[in-house]
């Protein structure tokens, strides 16, 4: 009982996700968003679980998103009328219009942007943590995660036993080159060599919640595969046969899920609508 609970408020955390993303691919193909824009359909169920998870636990932690941060905005409650604004380049956006797809701002959900550079938000955020000493959640991509010093970082909070949870949104895929291509080492197994707790898991939401009791309570590294709907940047469609998580737990519950699907679909539809006439 208890953890269909849980899957019932990740999936309503899904759904507002993708109901967004699908909103903005659309505005983003009649070219009505002029930055770059890059979505997080089919990976929404891993800031959705994370955000349920630390609502659960009552923790409030500082957030530092990946370029694909859209979906970690959401989850954990930023305002979705200030990001729709600011895919628009609207100064009342959420990074007042200058920081885009990518620098999603949020001071009252302690959600830093992301400041273009690849993987530099894991030595931000690690720099951030050990200074307030305040639980921290770092978001970075498979290919971000190869930057030297990402590296460098999770060796600094190894060593300082810091509160912090590293989370690899691993959809396999930098830019079109797959892992495969690019390395023969696993992101997992660096965080075991420098002594962390490190996991290569599914986005399933139930295997994400096996771990929680390690939430920052010390160092630790989930390495989630994932699979990205939607091109690495703009508005296309990688594969037609890509495995979505968001189908899989909709099935789950039937009509009801239909059904709060479909209300959000309504809802931010008409927002987005609403925004965009005003502009």
């Amino acid at each position: 009982m208890r953890n269909k609970k849980y899957l019932w408020d990740v999936f309503k955390k899904i759904s507002l996700c993708r109901n967004f993303e699908l909103n903005a691919f659309t505005y983003l193909k009649e070219k009505k968003i002029k930055f770059p824009t890059y979505l997080s359909a089919g990976q929404e169920s891993i800031s959705s679980s994370m955000a349920i998870i630390c609502k659960n636990k009552k923790i409030k932690p500082l957030i530092f998103g990946q370029h694909r941060c859209h979906s970690t905005y959401l989850s954990f409650g930023g305002s979705i009328d200030k990001l729709i604004l600011e895919l628009f380049g609207n100064n009342k956006g959420c990074s007042y219009g200058m920081g885009g797809s990518a620098s999603a701002h949020s001071e009252k959900i302690n959600m830093f942007g992301h400041d273009g550079h690849m993987g530099t938000q894991v030595p931000i955020g690690t720099g951030a943590c050990f200074e307030s000493k305040k639980p921290t959640l770092v978001f970075m991509g498979d290919a971000s995660a190869e930057e030297d010093y990402v590296l460098g970082a999770l060796g600094w909070a190894s060593t300082k036993k810091l509160p912090i949870l590293f989370v690899v949104e691993d959809n396999n895929l930098s830019i079109l080159t797959e892992k495969k291509v690019r390395r023969n080492w696993h992101m997992h197994k660096v965080a075991q060599s420098f002594n962390m707790k490190g996991f290569n898991i599914s986005d399933n939401p139930l295997e994400i919640k096996k771990y929680e009791k390690y939430f920052f309570k010390e160092p630790m590294l989930l390495n989630i595969n994932t699979k990205r709907l939607f091109w690495h940047a703009g508005a296309g469609i990688d594969s037609k046969k890509t495995f979505d998580r968001f189908k899989s737990i909709k099935k789950l519950f039937g009509l009801k899920g239909e059904k709060e699907n479909d209300k959000n679909l309504n809802k931010i539809t008409k927002l987005w609508k609403k925004i965009y006439e005003k502009l």
